[in-house]
């Protein structure tokens, strides 16, 4: 399992993008994650699938809520990374409004999950392998903090969590 000062593994995430900008075209984008990450404090937190209850009520809306005091303490962005399909991390991104403060980015074949050891296995409910529900910071690329939550839990990978460990590192 990844761990506190590991640098993360190298994978590719995906996301939807509405705008065509920045070098990005509409629809999927992929985005290696040493890239995307060299340079930039990024608060990254991963859950087991969107739209499901916990995920939708309480995980993606507090890192919405609290983007601008994440950016205030020196965040550059927040990834929120499941293991669904660009489409559908889009379709819930537009849902919980998080356009411009939290990126949704797609683990499609469970790839990244796999490669941090933080995965979930929920073939019992239909779902099949997916990602453990947690948060980092990342600093250039190397883990910082590591919040992970324990089976059915939600108690240390919140947005209030992630705020002060990010005011701490400022």
């Amino acid at each position: 399992m990844i761990q506190v000062g590991d640098k993360l593994p190298a994978a590719t995430l995906q996301e939807f993008i509405e705008v065509e900008g920045d070098g990005c075209s509409i629809g999927p984008n992929a985005f290696e994650t040493g890239k995307a990450t060299a340079g930039k404090t990024i608060a990254l937190f991963a859950l087991p699938g969107a739209y499901t209850p916990t995920c939708s009520a309480k995980h993606v809306p507090g890192y919405v809520a609290r983007a601008a005091e994440l950016r205030a303490a020196g965040v550059d962005e927040i990834w929120c990374v499941s293991v669904n399909d660009a489409f559908v991390m889009g379709a819930w991104g537009r849902e919980q409004q998080a356009g411009g403060k939290v990126r949704m980015m797609a683990d499609g074949s469970a790839a990244f999950a796999q490669a941090t050891g933080l995965t979930l296995d929920l073939t019992s409910r239909g779902m099949g392998l997916r990602s453990n529900r947690y948060s980092m910071l990342v600093v250039d690329g190397v883990v910082k903090t590591l919040n992970v939550e324990g089976a059915g839990k939600f108690e240390v990978s919140d947005a209030d969590t992630m705020l002060a460990q990010a005011q701490a590192k400022a």
